[in-house]
């Protein structure tokens, strides 16, 4: 009998994420994980070195939610692997697949405050789906395995493997399994007969029914079933922020946006519904508004593959736990084809007395959301969208015609600044044949804005456009309607940054630093616009090149997002002004 080859742990891991599928790995190196990036130059897959951890996290992020396949990054030990975090969190609040690998001190130095030595079992509990600590070189590719297994079934998340330096350098024969096999986790469950009779028997009789469409959708890859469900029953369709893309805009049936800052039509739909039919959804206080009010006239429906999420927050009449396509795959036989003519009238009437729309404010002066729209018209709403988080991120998600799955990025439940930038370039990494734009306000591209130079490197042509308003634009919001107008510490320029002051409305700025210069240090090729005649041609310009481009817009720092739901406040507390 022929010996098995032996290999070390190192090379060991490198070929177990080769044949997990692995095509691009984002990372950072350092002393724990030498040994395997020396293994590197014969890897079948790319090594894309990130500038910071958090930033390879949110790339491998970014490549997974604009591809469907699990994101894979790799970190050193201590402060490398501390740093992803932000990035682990930020993915397991959104469900999306991710493999972390991180470096670790040698076994026999773990719990002696070694160099360099970070808890990541203790300190990741409670932001990822799982984690391994390797014990041996002979666990490695069953662990991978195991790890790429749990972060893609049921509801995906992150899965941490950490790799002590010993374990990378010890000797294996062990092969990667053929098959996963996981006693203690069994996460695929099946609609019964009664569950599906149940639902077709409420969508049949229902009179103002409602599809509300989360993420899950998207996951599940059921953007074409909860179309034909829509449109065979005549449903209207609202989405949240996590599941824009999960129903076209562009259909008349779309009711677009829910939530805090949803259409009016989403909302007021929601609150005069007798049938709610949630699908991948959780219900988050961002939807929900005062939840003792929220949706008091309907039938729910909830149908999501985690059973953790099924009555959490809102009580429901059916409980699904499956996959969303499943579900509707298997209940289309059961449901009529039907029409609601006085429904979608009335919502009309809502479209007509409450449309998406906003006002200048000033002549000559950029309005931030007639950036997005410029946007949508430059790349004909067909480009993969990242964005960070503040105002212009729900300007992207009100403006933005919202058409194709997956194509809409943002950090939805963590709310994570600095997440723009380098998901957009995970993003490019996954879908090479697709138009990247991202767009980020002033203050979360600071925070990442190191990230710019793997895009220039990599020659990716992807566009960054800058929403510079001089200030954290939703904290400044939130301190004008609801704090007095006291704008403190959400001021990004020097001039008008008094402390503790109330300061006037007509703030001044001078939009520090030179954000363009910075791009342009970074090798991207660069725009300022100030004039809004030259918007639209300077977007179209950036957009065609082949270049990775930066254009900063200066816009009207003013500018609020409206439609409004204060947190905790029932749909009839909306502010349109």
């Amino acid at each position: 009998m022929k010996k098995k080859e032996e290999k070390t742990g190192a090379q060991a891991l490198v070929d177990a994420l080769a044949k997990a599928g692995t095509e691009v790995l984002f990372g950072y190196p350092g002393g724990t994980v030498l040994d395997i990036f020396n293994c590197f130059p014969e890897a079948p897959f790319q090594f894309v070195l990130g500038r910071h951890e958090q930033g390879s996290v949110h790339m491998a992020d970014g490549y997974a939610r604009a591809t469907g396949r699990p994101g894979v990054c790799l970190v050193t030990s201590g402060p490398g692997a501390t740093n992803t975090v932000t990035g682990l969190a930020t993915a397991n609040m959104d469900g999306v697949p991710l493999v972390c690998i991180t470096g670790q001190v040698p076994l026999g130095q773990i719990g002696t405050d070694a160099f360099q030595e970070a808890d990541m079992s203790g300190i990741c509990r409670a932001v990822t789906k799982h984690s391994f600590l390797l014990q041996s070189a002979d666990e490695i590719p069953e662990v991978v395995a195991e790890a790429f297994y749990i972060a893609t079934h049921g509801k995906p998340g992150p899965v941490v493997i950490d790799v002590p330096k010993d374990v990378q350098r010890a000797l294996t024969a062990a092969e990667y399994p053929e098959r996963v096999s996981l006693r203690a986790y069994h996460p695929e469950s099946t609609a019964t007969a009664g569950q599906l009779a149940r639902l077709a028997k409420l969508i049949n009789e229902a009179e103002r029914p409602v599809i509300y469409a989360g993420g899950g959708v998207l996951a599940s890859g059921a953007a074409k079933e909860v179309a034909k469900l829509a449109r065979k029953a005549q449903i209207p369709v609202a989405t949240t922020l996590m599941g824009l893309g999960a129903f076209p805009e562009t259909d008349p049936l779309s009711l677009r946006l829910a939530g805090m800052h949803g259409t009016a039509a989403a909302n007021y739909a929601i609150n005069q519904a007798d049938l709610i039919v949630a699908l991948g959804a959780r219900f988050s206080d961002r939807v929900t508004g005062k939840l003792a009010a929220y949706a008091k006239k309907a039938k729910i429906v909830h149908v999501d593959c985690d059973p953790a999420s099924i009555g959490k927050n809102v009580r429901v009449h059916l409980g699904i736990v499956a996959d969303v396509k499943d579900v509707l795959t298997t209940v289309d036989s059961r449901v009529k084809p039907a029409t609601h003519d006085a429904w979608l009238a009335q919502i009309a009437e809502w479209w007509k007395q409450r449309p998406m729309a906003y006002r200048p404010m000033h002549d000559n002066v950029i309005m931030p959301q007639s950036v997005v729209e410029a946007i949508d018209r430059a790349t004909n709403g067909e480009a993969i969208l990242a964005t960070d988080v503040g105002q212009h991120q729900m300007w992207c998600a009100q403006y933005f015609r919202h058409t194709h799955s997956r194509h809409f990025l943002s950090s939805g439940g963590m709310g994570t600044m600095g997440f723009g930038i380098p998901a957009a370039i995970g993003a490019a990494f996954g879908k090479p044949d697709h138009k990247v734009v991202c767009v980020c306000g002033d203050g979360g591209a600071q925070m990442t804005f190191e990230e710019m130079v793997v895009a220039v490197e990599h020659k990716l042509p992807i566009t960054f456009v800058v929403i510079n308003n001089g200030c954290l634009g939703m904290v400044r919001q939130w301190q004008e309607l609801f704090y007095g107008k006291r704008y403190s510490g959400s001021i990004l320029t020097v001039k008008g940054r008094l402390p503790n002051e109330r300061l006037e409305q007509d703030l001044k700025y001078d939009y520090l630093p030179d954000l363009v210069k910075l791009a342009d240090a970074h090798g991207a090729e660069t725009y300022r616009v100030i004039d809004p005649a030259k918007l639209e041609p300077t977007l179209r310009k950036a957009v065609k090149s082949a270049r990775t481009t930066f254009v900063e817009v200066i816009v009207e720092p003013r500018a609020n997002v409206y439609p409004m739901q204060p947190g905790g406040q029932p749909v009839e507390g909306m502010i349109f002004s």
